[in-house]
């Protein structure tokens, strides 16, 4: 190490995790110019114009990569990312789920993002509409590049935003409808510009019950859930030849195509094609399937050294609703007619109506369908109404107070107060011994967040935190579960290196992307209910995490974007501390970028 480096940054006295997975050291890291230039056991000297960050007491990490994120519209309006970058989050992956903004027409955006990923239609539009100057994926970069980004960004292309945009969104959703020739070359052009302009890899689905907003082609599902297997083969072929990511999700109806998936991660016979797959999770409604994920993903990723993850959210999958306002309603078809209608008069005449009750009951006690939601009102508290008499409990018991059918209990509230009733539901990982044991499973990663995204259905932005708070929470009670080294890899290095982007360590020569934890901090408040005003969209209450206790500081590029619970007055603003960072490529830093 030179003894002459002027450092600009100094974080001191910490206890250094460096993405790896091998264990906590006690380290100053000194960096230059936004890079990492020194990870030291002695004691940095700080010059007179260093910036010193006290780490005393605290862990030195990675900042966290979050690999399953919505803010392809949020970023174009709140370039910042606040509600990620505050919880530890230097990297964001845009363009899941088959959704991304590279293509297709502003108005076809809006209509693909809006209902599935629930995001006002009309707030989506505007920001697309005004922001949306790119025609091609390297445009799309520089526009981005030009925002004062918080976080850096990489991105996957979505296989809905390809098909749309080649065939248009009616044939692309027309199940009689096929790509033409010239159509199938043309998706694959563009797929291989996206690959050239650097973005990871592709995003498909093949679950029909995400659906389609707006008047025109309302309620149809995601155009690439109407697309054949020869349409994926050939994608895919493309995909592993670049040696670039897959990300899914399986129909969840049928559930067989999950085993395509699962043959093409293989390494038998041909090169392995890396996926990534939604969602390894202990779910209420199916108690047995946290079982299958581990052995299916050793059994892929075994002799033929398959490519093969599960995404996984690391802590309790809450969700709420505002009335019916729900993606689960969309898993059957009762459900689907109600989300089918926007406005609350046809809505409420619908759900009063008792033909469509009998229907809405009996898909509900249908014993043997597919499902992600328990469909116990039992398990579902509400937390708001204009009826005070009903807040704090559960749906049945409302039901048993009226003496009615717990449907009609809850229907009968959805019309009278619409989506002033508001409710509170656990669909998954609601079990700390199957959760711990799932995090550990070879081929599981940490994903799912849904980060920008269902702004008033739940919030997962501090999901490396509640990780930590765990792991933290179980050491402290001697029943540890997973070392603090591993759980701060699982976070950054494993999903950077898998992902094949630049971020997710700190080595000497690194991106400076850092995060300083006070484990102090990680008590029970990470997982508080709150709500803040969303300016960006209207006004709009979203759901958020707020722990800032738990982090004391995040560098993106070197910088010190958020302290002691307060950002920079240039974040996000004015100045851009983030990049967009493209497959297998170093990215410099760029400092005090004005934009």
């Amino acid at each position: 190490m030179n003894p002459n480096i002027s450092f600009d940054v100094v974080i001191t006295g910490g206890t250094v995790y460096d993405g790896s997975g091998g264990p906590g050291v006690r380290a100053d890291v000194g960096i230059v110019g936004g890079v990492v230039r020194a990870v030291s056991s002695t004691p940095l000297e700080a010059g007179p114009a260093t910036e010193v960050v006290d780490a005393t007491g605290k862990w030195v990490t990675p900042g966290f990569v979050d690999v399953h994120t919505h803010y392809d519209a949020e970023v174009l309006v709140g370039p910042g990312l606040e509600e990620s970058v505050r919880h530890g989050v230097t990297t964001v992956l845009l363009g899941n789920c088959s959704l991304s903004t590279l293509y297709s027409t502003p108005v076809d955006i809006a209509d693909l993002f809006s209902r599935v990923e629930a995001l006002p239609r009309d707030h989506v539009l505007k920001a697309v509409d005004t922001h949306k100057t790119w025609t091609s994926p390297d445009e799309y970069i520089a526009a981005l590049e030009r925002l004062p980004l918080g976080p850096n960004i990489a991105a996957l292309v979505g296989h809905s935003d390809l098909r749309a945009h080649v065939m248009g969104l009616d044939r692309s959703t027309d199940r009689s409808q096929r790509p033409t020739r010239e159509e199938w070359h043309a998706m694959s052009d563009a797929l291989e510009k996206a690959l050239d302009a650097g973005l990871l890899g592709m995003s498909t689905m093949t679950n029909p019950w995400d659906k389609l907003d707006g008047d025109r082609y309302r309620s149809r599902s995601l155009p690439s859930s109407y697309a054949r297997w020869s349409e994926f083969r050939s994608l895919h072929k493309i995909l592993r030849r670049r040696g670039r990511l897959l990300q899914s999700i399986p129909n969840l109806n049928t559930k067989y195509d999950m085993l395509f998936f699962l043959a093409s991660a293989t390494g038998i016979g041909r090169t392995p094609l890396k996926i990534s797959l939604l969602a390894a999770a202990d779910a209420k409604a199916s108690p047995w399937i946290h079982r299958i994920f581990g052995p299916l993903a050793r059994i892929v990723n075994g002799p033929g050294k398959g490519q093969f993850r599960w995404q996984h959210l690391p802590t309790t999958f809450d969700v709420y609703s505002d009335g019916i306002d729900l993606v689960v309603f969309e898993e059957f078809g009762s459900g689907r007619a109600a989300l089918h209608l926007r406005e609350e008069l046809g809505r409420n005449e619908l759900l009063s109506d008792e033909a469509y009750r009998r229907w809405f009951r009996a898909d509900f006690e249908k014993k043997f369908s597919s499902r992600v939601w328990h469909r116990d009102f039992a398990d579902a508290e509400i937390t708001e109404c204009p009826d005070a008499s009903v807040v704090g409990k559960n749906v049945a018991e409302v039901a048993a107070e009226r003496g009615v059918h717990v449907v009609d209990a809850f229907l009968d509230l959805v019309v009278e107060h619409g989506r002033k009733l508001r409710w509170h539901t656990t669909v998954a990982n609601h079990r700390k011994r199957q959760m711990d044991k799932l995090i550990n499973q070879p081929g599981v990663t940490v994903g799912f967040s849904d980060a920008g995204a269902h702004l008033r259905n739940m919030a997962f932005y501090n999901f490396g935190i509640r990780l930590l708070h765990r792991v933290h929470d179980a050491q402290r009670d001697r029943k540890p579960f997973m070392t603090v080294e591993k759980a701060v890899h699982k976070l950054s290095g494993e999903l950077a290196d898998f992902y094949g982007v630049d971020a997710g360590h700190i080595r000497v020569g690194d991106r400076a992307d850092i995060v300083v934890i006070d484990p102090e901090g990680l008590d029970e408040d990470v997982l508080a209910y709150r709500e803040e005003i969303m300016p960006e969209f209207g006004g709009l209450s979203r759901m958020v995490n707020r722990n800032d206790r738990a982090v004391t500081a995040t560098l993106v590029a070197g910088r010190v974007v958020f302290s002691d619970g307060v950002f920079a007055p240039w974040f996000g603003v004015s100045e851009r501390a983030g990049s967009f960072l493209r497959a297998g490529t170093p990215t410099a830093p760029r400092r005090r970028e004005r934009v």
